[in-house]
């Protein structure tokens, strides 16, 4: 198994797009962190000021906590199409190429091909996540310095101590990962259903945008729709900064996020493993 999961790895790193979620993340963290570093106390300023008439705020300064947070708003939206243009092409890509039937003659059943090709998928999402978690929280503490970590929503105020913060953050990323294992499962279903290696990923990105732009819409027919659509529960991670701790509400996310993920592969092991393969 693990063989053929480092054949898959090397399929993966081997394709340029694969480089364009690193190269993303890369960018858009260190353009986030000059402007911070360069203009952060402005940028705090403007955040508070409208608190200032009702609450006294004192000794908290702009910091690497608040840094990092600021940057998994911006970047983990982003995020789900990054993972879609390199898992939705897992299967279809083959068929385009025409390398699957060759593929699916080797001595190995067509189940261990596709776990190898989803644990490949895995590690390299693990990875995306991993250097987003180095670059907008290390690499932030080191510039900025550790601190409190306050959360501003429209409705209230959370500081968080520094010390309470370190593992809300690897929660967040853990949670992070497991929204994009669900994109993953998503693309790589859409991907045996498919014999040309864009529409998968077309068809994937097209579902995350369409749920999204469901749930910024308060309708009542959306508001029916939002419990059952999988990127409802993505957005979770931020539930982690409240006070007090939502953990009910978290761990029913977490739940139908893993039942997203468990249907999507019961559906594509099901439909790989009757599939006609053809060329």
């Amino acid at each position: 198994m693990w063989q053929l999961t480092k054949i898959e790895l090397f399929k993966i790193f081997s394709k340029p797009r694969s480089y364009i979620g690193f190269s993303a993340v890369t960018a858009i963290a260190i353009v986030i962190q000059i402007a911070l570093y360069a203009d952060g106390k402005s940028y705090w300023d403007f955040l508070i000021q409208s608190l200032d008439e009702s609450f006294q705020i004192e000794n908290l300064t702009f910091n690497g906590n608040m840094v990092c947070f600021i940057l998994l708003q911006a970047l983990i939206v982003q995020m789900p199409l990054l993972v879609a243009l390199v898992s939705g092409d897992a299967i279809s890509g083959e068929a385009a190429a025409g390398t699957i039937r060759s593929l699916l003659t080797k001595p190995v059943s067509r189940s261990k091909i596709l776990w190898a090709k989803l644990l490949a998928n895995e590690i390299y999402t693990f990875l995306l996540v991993l250097w987003l978690g180095i670059l907008a929280w290390v690499v932030s503490l080191a510039i900025f310095g550790s601190g409190d970590l306050v959360v501003l929503k429209s409705d209230s105020l959370t500081i968080i101590r520094g010390a309470d913060s370190a593992w809300r953050f690897i929660a967040a990323f853990g949670i992070a990962f497991l929204s994009l294992s669900v994109v993953v499962t998503l693309a790589l279903l859409l991907s045996v259903f498919s014999e040309n290696s864009i529409a998968p990923i077309i068809i994937t990105m097209s579902v995350i945008i369409l749920f999204t732009i469901i749930g910024t819409f308060d309708l009542p027919v959306f508001n029916q729709l939002k419990p059952f659509l999988f990127t409802t529960h993505m957005i979770i991670w931020r539930n982690l900064f409240d006070n007090p701790l939502p953990t009910e509400q978290i761990f029913v996310s977490i739940g139908v996020l893993v039942l997203h993920i468990v249907l999507f592969l019961a559906i594509t092991f099901y439909h790989f493993k009757r599939k006609d393969i053809t060329q």
